[in-house]
Formats: structure tokens, C-alpha cells, sequence
């Protein structure tokens, strides 16, 4: 009875495995869910029916087949394959630097925001990281002072002219007028979409200072436009003569403009803003809400792309010209949330998806660190910076393992030779302790083992690797068996038009009639070699792949690929 039983578990498991094992060729394998990926991948557009999955199946066989082969012949251990493929590694590889998750929920929280324009006012007071505790206590005092008067009912616009260190607080009171999405950083983003209407924030800090912001609107987004620009400065205290030179030439432009001038030479030749000069005037696509209100009402008056603003005045002339309108999409569809996706990716904000990535980096690679007392590490650090020979009792050498990962170790010498690779890059140091430089180099480090190992931790990353592998040896193997093969075997190739070439007369068509006898008159060997090559280079590819299914014995399995969906 133990012998029955053991014999149904056996026959139950070899069943289970089987059941995900669509193909077998040689001793290589195909499994249902690989199939099934790179069906859909392939045939987006196909109607899955039995035929199209059966048809696909040939194609992906005999692909795979021809992989197997080059592998067997170790091509993929060719320099130039090798070489080739860690270029393509190295361009794709940024693209998985980030914690996919986190992304993911940045991209949900980008969209919900990006459904509305809030209207900001800001009290600022500047604190940056390399201010003295001295200053920072008094920007900390003055800005807790603000917040105090505000607690205390005081008018915001007051309190933003009297405490504000902004420039432009003295004109604006604070204002900021209406922002959206990826408008500020992402930590005042945050801060500004969820303070309540109407209500200010807590003091909070920044790399720049202590903020403290106060949502005075809310209303639903505004379209995106992308705009071009003329604008004719207003030297400042100019005389009211300058002035109306000023407006005058404005006239005259939009008139020309009117007539058909073009924008883009106009603006290189009379824009006296430098941005605005090098790209023509075209500004970055944006909310209408970014800009000045002035500005923002001239822009979204215009109704076409292509219509022109006349010409108003704010601190300059401005002459606007809308390019393109995009509406806010309200749908989360693929289109809408890959574009916010990307917009992540490249804005800072992507450093918070970086820094979820390294604490998984560093659990996954097994990531241990042995950093000696850390007065000792940095006299030893010093002493080498500045070329003096470190203490005799130091107790460190540049052997002493700092870092180390399942199967490397990062020493002393490769910290003090990161050390000195920042001599130059002041920007990166100062204001630094030596602690917040050492984690610098440990997440340099991280990055660095991880990249190195991406395909052993990161499925998608390995999936595309795999992909673009395969199809250079698939590519360097067909060279090799057919398109060669056909393109140098003068014999082979004339033996096979001898025995396929009937058909191959002219045929009267709209390549060349010159009259129906010239049309059927019979082709040279080399006229033919050029129509036949192809056909002779299918015949060889279907020997070739007979020859392959001998070698590996190809086995599919009925009941398996009857469970594929419909």
C-alpha cells in the first residue's frame, strides 16, 4: 500500500510539472507562462484562436532551436558579442535604478495631484545647510515668530511683508499664484497639496530655509499649453520717451507677425531675455497657472494654436504665440500614468524611489559593514588626504574591510580613493560631515554591486538582457548557417535554380515591357542569383531546421497548450 501511494505521488508531481512545461526540445524546456509572454508580446493585434497560438508555437521553436545551437557552439562566448551586449546593458541599466513600488505610488499620488491647481502664498526665511548654527538659530526664531502672528489671527499677506526674506514678497505679499504638479519641490509639493484650504502649514524645513505656506485656492487643472515668446525689456527707471520707443517696437512686431513674419527670427533678433533668445522663445510645456496672472490670461485667451496675444505690458513687453494645448487627462489610463512616470524619473523626486531601492539593495545583497571607531577612520583619512604617513597605533591599513557584499569587499584605500577623486568636486563636500561623506561611498558602492549584478536581482532587467542576447546570437548563428552560406556557394545556388528556376522567364509587368517576347526571354545566372538567393537561403534555413529537430527532440504537450486562454 506505501509502495501505491508513493507511486501516486510521484506520477502526481511528474503531472504537476509537466503541466507547466508546454515544449521540450533536447533537454531545454518552454514553459507555459514563457510562451504565453512572448505570444502577447509578439501578437498584440492577433485574435487568439488555437490556430494563432499553434502557428506562433512553430515560430517560437524553431526560434529557440537556432538559440540553443549558437550556444552549443559557444558564440555567445565571442568578444564582439560580449562587448555588444554590455553596451546595450550599460544604456538600459538606469532605466531599473529605482524601487519599483515606490514609484508606482509616486506616480498615483503625481496623478491625483495633477488634477488640481492650487493657489499658494509662501512666508520664506532663508537657512541653507552651510549656515552657521549662529544663523540658523536666528532664521529659526524669526520664522517661529511669523508662525506665532499667524497662530494670533494676523492678515498672511501682513505677516509674508514684514517676516519674508523672498524678493519678491514686497510685491507680491507672499502670493505665489496657482501651482500644480512637479510646478515645486517635491517636499513643499507635498506640504502644499495637503495643507487644508485655507489654512497654513506648520513651519517646516528646507535645503534652502524654514517655510511656512498657506493654500488660499483650489480648482481643477488647467490645461497644459506650450507657448513662444517675444519680450522687449523696459530698462529699469526708464524715462517715459523709452517707454513708448519701447511700445512702438512692440507694435511694430506684432503687426509684422500679423502679416505673416516669422516668430522664431523675431524673437532671436529683438528678445532681450537670454532663455528666451536661445530657444526661440518657446517656453517648456507647463500649467497656465505657473505664470503671472497677466501672462496666464494672455495665454489662455488664445483660442488656436497658432494665434498670436497682442502685445501688453507687465515689467516687459510680451508678445505670446501658443504652439500646442494638452488637456489634463482625468483618466489614469497607460498613456497618462507612463507620461507621469517618466516625468518622475526625471525630476528629484526620484531620489526617494532611489533611497527605497538602496535599503533593498543593501537586504538583498547581504550587505555587512565594519567601520572601525570612527576617530580612528578619520585621522587615518586625513593623514592620507594631506600626504602625511598615518600613526604607527593607528590601527587601520588600507587593507581593513570597510564594506562587503556576498562576493566583494570594498577596503580603506578604495574609501580614500574616493576620497580623492572628490578633491575637485568641492560642491559634493562641503558643508558634509565625515559620516554623511561615508554614506555617500556606501551608497556609491551599493549602486555599483548592484548594477554590476542586475540580472541576479532584477527579473525585468535580466527578462530584456536575456532577450537582446538571444536575438544577437540568433543573428550571428543564421549568418553563419544560411545568409553565408547562400551568398558564397555559387554551386549549391545553381544547382537550385537548375532544378527551381522554371518559372524564372520575365513576366510582363510594369518593371520593364519592352515587348512580350523580350518579356519572356530567360534571365543570366547572376540576373536569377539575385532572385533566387532568398528562396535558396528559406531552403537551406529548412534543412538546417530538420537537422536541429534531430538534435533536439522536440516534444509538445497537447493537454498544456489546450489550457492557454482564449
Amino acid at each position: 500500500m506505501k509502495n501505491v501511494f508513493l507511486i501516486f505521488l510521484l506520477t502526481l508531481s511528474s503531472y504537476s510539472f509537466y503541466g507547466q512545461t508546454l515544449v521540450r526540445y533536447g533537454s531545454q524546456t518552454i514553459s507555459r507562462s514563457e510562451f504565453l509572454l512572448a505570444f502577447r508580446k509578439n501578437n498584440s493585434k492577433v485574435r487568439v484562436t488555437d490556430s494563432a497560438y499553434r502557428n506562433y508555437l512553430n515560430l517560437y521553436i524553431r526560434y529557440k532551436l537556432k538559440v540553443q545551437e549558437a550556444y552549443d557552439e559557444r558564440l555567445d562566448t565571442l568578444a564582439e558579442l560580449i562587448t555588444e551586449l554590455q553596451n546595450f546593458k550599460d544604456q538600459i541599466v538606469d532605466q531599473y535604478l529605482y524601487d519599483e513600488g515606490s514609484l508606482n505610488q509616486m506616480t498615483k499620488e503625481a496623478f491625483v495631484r495633477s488634477q488640481y491647481d492650487l493657489r499658494i502664498s509662501c512666508i520664506f526665511v532663508a537657512a541653507s545647510k552651510d549656515s552657521s548654527p549662529t544663523e540658523i538659530a536666528k532664521a529659526w526664531k524669526k520664522i517661529n515668530a511669523a508662525y506665532r502672528e499667524l497662530k494670533n489671527h494676523k492678515d498672511f499677506n501682513e505677516v509674508a511683508l514684514k517676516y519674508s526674506e523672498d524678493p519678491f514678497a514686497k510685491d507680491n505679499l507672499g502670493d505665489l499664484g496657482y501651482v500644480t504638479v512637479f510646478d515645486l519641490p517635491y517636499s513643499i509639493e507635498t506640504v502644499a497639496y495637503q495643507t487644508p484650504l485655507t489654512k497654513f502649514s506648520p513651519v517646516f524645513r528646507t535645503d534652502g530655509g524654514y517655510i511656512i505656506l498657506k493654500k488660499t485656492a483650489k480648482r481643477h487643472a488647467k490645461a497644459h499649453i506650450r507657448i513662444a515668446q517675444i519680450l522687449l525689456n523696459i530698462p529699469d527707471e526708464a524715462e517715459e520717451i523709452e517707454r513708448q520707443k519701447t511700445l512702438f517696437r512692440a507694435d511694430s512686431i506684432y503687426l509684422a507677425l500679423k502679416k505673416g513674419a516669422d516668430f522664431d527670427a523675431l524673437s532671436r533678433k529683438y528678445s532681450r531675455n537670454n532663455l528666451s533668445y536661445q530657444l526661440d522663445g518657446v517656453l517648456p510645456e507647463s500649467g497656465i497657472a505657473k505664470y503671472e496672472e497677466v501672462f496666464a490670461k494672455a495665454s489662455s485667451n488664445l483660442n488656436k494654436d497658432g494665434n498670436l496675444s497682442e502685445y501688453y505690458e507687465s515689467f516687459m513687453f510680451h508678445i505670446v504665440n501658443r504652439i500646442a494645448r494638452k488637456p489634463v487627462s482625468a483618466v489614469a489610463d497607460k498613456k497618462t500614468i507612463d507620461e507621469l512616470k517618466e516625468n518622475i524619473k526625471s525630476d528629484p523626486r526620484i531620489a526617494v524611489s532611489r533611497q527605497h531601492l538602496l535599503r533593498t539593495i543593501l537586504k538583498q545583497t547581504g550587505f555587512r559593514q565594519y567601520i572601525p571607531s570612527e576617530k580612528r577612520l578619520w585621522d587615518y583619512t586625513d593623514s592620507l588626504l594631506k600626504d602625511k604617513k598615518p600613526a604607527s597605533d593607528a590601527g587601520i591599513t588600507d587593507q581593513s574591510v570597510l564594506f562587503q557584499f556576498q562576493d566583494k569587499k570594498y577596503n580603506v584605500g578604495d574609501w580614500i580613493a574616493y576620497r580623492n577623486s572628490l578633491k575637485y568636486f568641492s560642491s559634493i563636500t562641503n558643508g558634509k560631515k565625515n559620516s554623511e561623506i561615508l554614506d555617500l561611498f556606501r551608497q556609491t558602492v551599493a549602486f555599483e554591486y548592484y548594477k554590476e549584478h542586475l540580472e541576479k536581482y532584477n527579473p525585468l532587467f535580466a527578462a530584456q538582457v536575456s532577450e537582446f542576447r538571444d536575438g544577437s546570437l540568433l543573428f550571428e548563428i543564421m549568418q553563419r548557417r544560411v545568409w553565408n552560406r547562400a551568398s558564397v556557394d555559387s554551386e549549391g545556388l545553381k544547382k537550385y535554380i537548375e532544378v527551381n528556376g522554371k518559372n524564372l522567364g520575365r513576366k510582363p509587368g510594369a518593371e520593364a515591357i519592352v515587348s512580350t517576347a523580350a518579356a519572356m526571354s530567360p534571365r543570366t545566372f547572376d540576373e536569377a542569383r539575385k532572385l533566387m538567393i532568398t528562396e535558396y537561403e528559406n531552403e537551406l534555413e529548412i534543412h538546417w531546421i530538420e537537422e536541429l529537430k534531430k538534435k533536439y527532440p522536440v516534444t509538445i504537450s497537447e493537454n498544456v497548450l489546450k489550457t492557454l486562454p482564449k
